[in-house]
């Protein structure tokens, strides 16, 4: 997966933005994002009721999103107006009105990459608040005095899923060494998305290139889905384990009784949403308000309803944050790198 931006728009548009506030509002978003006084939110929510709404760009699924928006409506008044999409079109969307110099977000909660491009075009405002601190450092961003440019929000873990009633005991891998074993072979799948190619790179990270190679003898069979639809087909016993299995999918449908198991690897991918504030947010306090909101013991709540991992807990396993430490270019030549793996994970060997 290319991260769909040119490398040219991002040069050219990394040249520092003056604040749209400092002419025309005694406190800048610099100040409301960093103030740390008891009647912080107090304040906030006083500025964001007269602001009277703010925009919220999000690549959070299902009603995970609609239930935060609603309960940050109903406990400060504020709405919340949400457009949801892929990294891939939050990333165009936010380039396009950029280039337009058009600022409509206030608040980005997507993938680490495009907060890592807001962060390179300085679009990004440092914030502190109490729960960003209590993430593991790996989960923030760090901006220096305390303040982050972004932090992860909410997480999901990818690991090997199976059925229970098709898989024996035995044949459960606990790393990915096992993954080898004569047991699984013929009886493993991939999906060919992201979470494919993510988990690739865990094994990369690990085992390195030969590994692959080995693996590849395990006749893997590939499929175009996304990783919740190969935990249904797993589920109905179609296909009977998978290494590309979100741990949040397999556990509420093991809460449903359904036949499948979820067990971490060496390390796991985690695949994670970063929340952070646009230095050109048109509603400054609700977008502050909004931020603290997400990371708060409130909006965590919405979160874990929907069994996604916090970085404020341990799980028992050791996490992996692909982006983590890479820039941009880097990022993209690893992502090159995990996908050929991935294509050649579905060859067949012989």
């Amino acid at each position: 997966m290319r991260l769909g931006f040119s490398l040219t728009v991002f040069i050219a548009l990394a040249q520092p933005i003056p604040s749209w506030s400092q002419a025309s509002k005694p406190v800048t978003i610099a100040e409301l994002a960093n103030y740390s006084g008891a009647d912080r939110e107090q304040m906030l929510a006083a500025g964001a009721k007269k602001e009277g709404k703010l925009v919220w760009y999000t690549a959070l699924a299902g009603g995970s999103y609609k239930d935060l928006a609603q309960a940050f409506q109903a406990k400060y008044g504020v709405q919340v107006e949400a457009y949801r999409g892929t990294s891939k079109d939050l990333i165009s969307k936010f380039l396009a009105e950029a280039q337009a110099k058009r600022y409509i977000m206030d608040v980005a909660e997507s993938s680490p990459t495009l907060l890592m491009l807001m962060q390179a075009l300085k679009f990004l405002q440092p914030f502190s608040n109490p729960f960003v601190q209590k993430l593991i450092p790996d989960a923030r961003e760090e901006a220096g005095k305390g303040a982050v440019y972004y932090a992860t929000v909410r997480e999901s873990y990818m690991g090997f899923g199976y059925n229970k009633n098709k898989l024996p005991a035995i044949a459960v891998p606990k790393n990915y060494d096992d993954l080898l074993k004569p047991a699984l072979k013929g009886r493993l799948s991939f999906v060919t998305t992201d979470t494919g190619s993510r988990t690739v790179g865990g094994m990369l990270r690990v085992k390195g290139d030969e590994y692959l190679r080995k693996l590849r003898g395990q006749e893997i069979t590939m499929h175009s889905v996304s990783g919740q639809a190969l935990n249904d087909m797993i589920i109905s016993g179609e296909v009977e384990a998978s290494p590309t299995i979100f741990r949040n999918h397999a556990l509420v449908a093991a809460q449903k009784k359904a036949p499948v198991a979820w067990v971490p690897m060496e390390i796991v991918p985690a695949s994670a949403g970063s929340a952070g504030l646009s230095t050109q947010a048109p509603r400054p306090h609700a977008a502050v308000l909004f931020v603290d909101f997400l990371f708060s013991p409130d909006g965590q709540k919405i979160l874990e309803a929907y069994d996604y991992g916090s970085p404020a807990k341990e799980y028992g396993f050791k996490r992996w944050y692909p982006e983590k430490g890479a820039t941009i270019q880097q990022l993209e030549k690893d992502i090159d790198r995990w996908e050929r793996g991935l294509r050649e994970l579905g060859r067949r060997t012989g």
